[in-house]
């Protein structure tokens, strides 16, 4: 089969690789219709994930097809149309029953980063019957591929970490597909506010299309300033980290309200200054997190009753030969206008 291959940093190649096998009888094979690149898989190309090792498939996201099941499922069988959660779940250990599917003992995020992803032809799913969701008739493929991973993290991530409330006022620092998931899904709760900050005129002008209130162009204004002039010195309520980059991350101290959330979402490959020496006595929180995806099922019914659209994510479509210039398409956002690409095998 076809398949997108992580050499090292700065690395990539489409190869031919063996189709997946079942190897555990909790395992499906799963052949893959849909399947997009994350933000996540960039920082691992610029080497910001030490546990992906050389010559792993990439992906953690995608829609698909059963292609066969081991002897242990008995919820899904062949020729089933499901949803792949980019967190595998057994369901059964202590994290599991906790909630934290992101810990899970024998899964947690692995596909595309310790074990082969979905970026290929056909993907192998540990634990299928806690890690698949089925797709329901006549549901928008594409629209669910959102739903694998960016859509529960920035919901679960930023909308619940940052306890957004009716009222807030919410800042979102990062415009990109994971900032604008948590703008969607942030208006769930019907906050007064929503501050979208990014140094992409295209990215903030979609931010306005999907619901924000205000918009910054960090490179064009001092945000700190702006933000509290808007909110009578204050700040926000609660600040979501959408980057992954010492600097936004140090931006959002400056952003936050006595009493606010910091609720941190990108995936950071560098250490950043936490300036202890002006929070201490301000009473807010930082939370962290990897999302869990125990938001998926209810999300799944946004969808499906049309109170969200995931396809407003998606910008482009590639198929997997072409996989290379989707990966350019991406990393260039500010030039192609990119939020999420589709890739069809």
């Amino acid at each position: 089969m076809k398949a997108l291959v992580y050499q090292g940093p700065g690395r990539k190649a489409l190869e031919q690789r063996p189709k997946p096998e079942i190897k555990d009888p909790g395992d499906a094979i799963v052949r893959i219709t849909k399947t997009t690149i994350c933000g996540t898989d960039l920082h691992i190309l610029k080497g910001d994930v030490p546990t992906c090792a050389p010559g792993r498939i990439l992906g953690h996201e995608g829609v698909g097809v059963i292609d066969a099941v081991g002897p242990g499922v008995t919820t899904f069988r062949p020729g089933d149309r499901v949803l792949i959660s980019c967190i595998t779940a057994c369901g059964t250990c202590d994290y599991c029953r906790r909630g934290m599917y992101s810990h899970c003992r024998t899964g947690g995020w692995i596909l595309g980063n310790t074990i082969d992803g979905t970026q290929a032809e056909y993907v192998r799913i540990p634990h299928a019957a806690t890690s698949l969701y089925p797709i329901p008739d006549g549901a928008d493929e594409e629209a669910l591929a959102m739903l694998s991973d960016i859509l529960p993290t920035g919901f679960e991530c930023g909308v619940l970490n940052g306890k957004v409330a009716p009222g807030a006022t919410v800042a979102i620092v990062g415009s990109g597909p994971i900032g604008l998931a948590a703008l969607l899904t942030a208006q769930f709760y019907s906050p007064a506010e929503i501050i979208m900050i990014d140094i992409d005129d295209n990215r903030l002008e979609v931010a306005r299309r999907f619901g924000a209130t205000r918009t910054l162009n960090s490179a064009q204004t001092n945000v700190p300033e702006a933000v509290k002039a808007w909110t009578g010195g204050m700040g926000a309520d609660t600040v979501i980290e959408a980057v992954g980059i010492p600097a936004t991350f140090e931006l959002c101290q400056d952003l936050v309200a006595p009493g606010g959330i910091i609720a941190n979402v990108g995936v950071h490959g560098h250490k950043a200054d936490l300036h202890l020496d002006r929070l201490w006595a301000q009473n807010i929180a930082i939370t962290t997190r990897l999302v869990d995806t125990v938001s998926t099922p209810m999300l799944l019914k946004t969808v499906q009753s049309r109170k969200l659209d995931p396809s407003v994510l998606i910008t482009h479509r590639f198929t997997l030969d072409g996989i290379l210039s989707a990966y350019d398409t991406f990393g260039h956002a500010a030039d192609s206008h990119a939020l999420k690409v589709v890739i069809s095998p």
